[in-house]
């Protein structure tokens, strides 16, 4: 059977110091707030729709591009692996992706694909940005596909759970 093929919503572009969020009411990605760390996110940065993660937001989403995109940007993927970390609000999993039209990526299937020098960036960022912010993260690391893929499907059937409790 086919891999299902996944929808990133772009919030945040890779280098940017910036922190977007989609903004539901709005129906808009605003400006969160400037990272006060002297890191930049080291892939494009969003969320799957019509995803609900246990942290109550749309499943984040991390993409592996050549060139940084825009917040907006909607980029077909593949699910690479699952990197499972917890903040102040529980647990935040982000899903490894890559973009299904970009040839400098596509041709990558799983974690052991993805160059150890990228894994171990991803991991830093994640462990320290939100340090000068006085908030604590808990890195629990690389978990593979099967992984990522259970995940997303977990936080579409929430985001279904959740919608048939409001109507």
């Amino acid at each position: 059977m086919p891999e299902r093929i996944h929808l990133c919503l772009v919030e945040i572009p890779r280098g940017s110091r910036n922190k977007y969020d989609w903004d539901e009411k709005l129906q808009a990605i605003k400006l969160d707030r400037f990272l006060f760390s002297s890191v930049v996110y080291p892939t494009d940065y969003g969320f799957i729709p019509d995803t609900l993660a246990e942290d109550g937001d749309p499943l984040d989403a991390m993409v592996c591009v050549s060139e940084p995109t825009f917040p907006g940007c909607v980029i077909p993927v593949k699910v690479i692996a699952l990197f499972r970390m917890r903040d102040d609000k529980g647990i935040d999993d982000k899903v490894l992706c890559v973009p299904l039209s970009d040839p400098n990526w596509n041709q990558m299937e799983r974690l052991d694909d993805i160059p150890q020098f990228l894994r171990d960036e991803i991991s830093h960022f994640f462990s320290i940005y939100k340090q000068p912010e006085g908030k604590h993260v808990m890195v629990d690391g690389w978990y593979p596909k099967e992984d990522a893929l259970q995940t997303i499907e977990d936080a579409f059937e929430r985001r279904e759970r959740a919608q048939g409790a409001e109507g």
